[in-house]
C-alpha cells in the first residue's frame, strides 16, 4: 500500500508540474475546390453552370499538442501538427491563446518549433531517452480529441522500444526510433510529451 501511495504522489507532482507547459495547438488550412472537379455537379449544380466551373474555399481544422521549451514562448511539437497551415493557434492551460509563427521544421524527425509572444512560461524537463527501458512507467499529457480536452493525463508503461513502423511512406529518409506505450493516446496528443517517472520529457 505504501508502494502505491508514493506512485500516486509521483503521478499527482508530475502532472501538476508539468501541465502548465503542455499547450493545445489549434490549426486552419484553406484548400480551394473547384466544382470542375466535383463528380457530384451534375447532380447538385444548375444546368450549365458546371461546364464554367466555380471555386469554393473549405477551412480544416486541426489540433494538436506541444511543449514549452523555454520561458519566452518556444513550443516543441510534431511537424504533422502544423503541416500546411495557414494559421496556429496556441493555447495556454491559463485559457491565454496566441498566433505562433513557425520557426522552423524537420520532415525527416517529423519536429517543428513553434513562438509565441510571452514571457516567464513553465517549461519541460527533457530527459535521456537512450535511459528508457520495456516495463517502465509513463505518463503521456495533450490535448485527446478535443481542444476542450486539453491538459489530459494518461498512464501506462514502455511496451516497446525501438519501434520502426514506416509511419511516413512519402519520406524515404523519415528517422523512425519510437517508443511504444498503453498510455492512452489520441488524435490531439500528437506533438505532447512523454514522460518518465522523474516527469521528464523522453
Amino acid at each position: 500500500v505504501l508502494d502505491l501511495r508514493a506512485l500516486n504522489n509521483a503521478f499527482v507532482s508530475i502532472a501538476k508540474r508539468v501541465i502548465p507547459a503542455v499547450v493545445s495547438i489549434s490549426t486552419e488550412k484553406k484548400i480551394k475546390i473547384s466544382t470542375r472537379d466535383n463528380p457530384f455537379d451534375f447532380f447538385f449544380l444548375p444546368f450549365g453552370k458546371k461546364k464554367n466551373g466555380r471555386e469554393f474555399e473549405h477551412r480544416f481544422q486541426g489540433l494538436g499538442s506541444g511543449m514549452i521549451i523555454s520561458s519566452d514562448g518556444y513550443i516543441l511539437t510534431n511537424k504533422h501538427v502544423i503541416d500546411k497551415a495557414d494559421k496556429r493557434k496556441v493555447q495556454l492551460t491559463d485559457k491565454r491563446t496566441f498566433e505562433a509563427e513557425v520557426i522552423g521544421y524537420d520532415n525527416d524527425t517529423d519536429i517543428a518549433l513553434l513562438k509565441i509572444d510571452a514571457e516567464g512560461l513553465p517549461i519541460v524537463v527533457f530527459g535521456n531517452s537512450d535511459e528508457v527501458e520495456v516495463g517502465q512507467w509513463v505518463l503521456a499529457i495533450g490535448s485527446p480529441l478535443s481542444p476542450n480536452l486539453s491538459s489530459t493525463v494518461t498512464a501506462g508503461i514502455v511496451s516497446g522500444i525501438g519501434r520502426h513502423i514506416n509511419i511516413d511512406r512519402t519520406n524515404r529518409y523519415s528517422i523512425e526510433n519510437f517508443i511504444q506505450t498503453d498510455a492512452a493516446i489520441n488524435p490531439g496528443n500528437s506533438g505532447g510529451p512523454l514522460l518518465n517517472i522523474n516527469g521528464e520529457v523522453i
